[in-house]
């Protein structure tokens, strides 16, 4: 397990941790899971829903992970929120030419809540084209957590230094997996 560290300019009364168990699957995909703890029901958590593709769940609680290579600039960029709800993305470099990426297939999302422990675990599939064949990866895992009274705080396993937290930059891929 991943811990992810809270960005020093937030604050968050209802978490005391989260950590991030990432596995890499032969067969191509990815599996991650996220476990908070801390005072659940201080934590603004939508209702599980229908599975979907939508786009700006970052403005509320929604769990992230970004991939790329270990040379170039392009990257993919997750997010998985507590209601099943998903997006997937391409980006050509650091915040730019962001386009959906097609050839990730819907992800298979659980989540178990209890009151002082929620998980999310996320299982992803790609198709042959996927861009990221390399042996190694650079991950960035981060959450944006929003508890009930609309305060966010943001987590990740590295957070750029004298910066607004900003998951996508390079700083943030702090982990290597193979």
């Amino acid at each position: 397990m991943h811990a992810l560290k809270l960005h020093p300019e937030s604050r968050c009364a209802a978490v005391r941790h989260v950590e991030v168990d990432v596995a890499r699957q032969q067969a191509g995909g990815l599996v991650l899971r996220y476990v908070v703890s801390g005072n659940i029901g201080e934590l603004a958590l939508p209702a599980v829903a229908t599975p979907a593709r939508t786009d700006e769940l970052w403005r509320h609680t929604c769990f992230e992970a970004f991939v790329r290579p270990p040379l170039g600039e392009a990257y993919y960029e997750f997010n998985f929120a507590p209601s099943t709800q998903w997006a997937a993305y391409r980006f050509d470099s650091y915040r730019t030419g962001m386009q959906a990426a097609g050839e990730i297939g819907v992800p298979r999302i659980e989540v178990e809540r209890a009151a002082e422990r929620f998980t999310l675990q996320a299982a992803l599939q790609w198709d042959g084209s996927f861009a990221l064949r390399e042996a190694t990866w650079l991950i960035g895992l981060s959450a944006v957590l929003e508890e009930t009274d609309g305060g966010k705080s943001y987590w990740a396993l590295a957070h750029p230094p004298d910066k607004k937290p900003d998951f996508h930059h390079a700083d943030c891929f702090a982990l290597e997996l193979q």
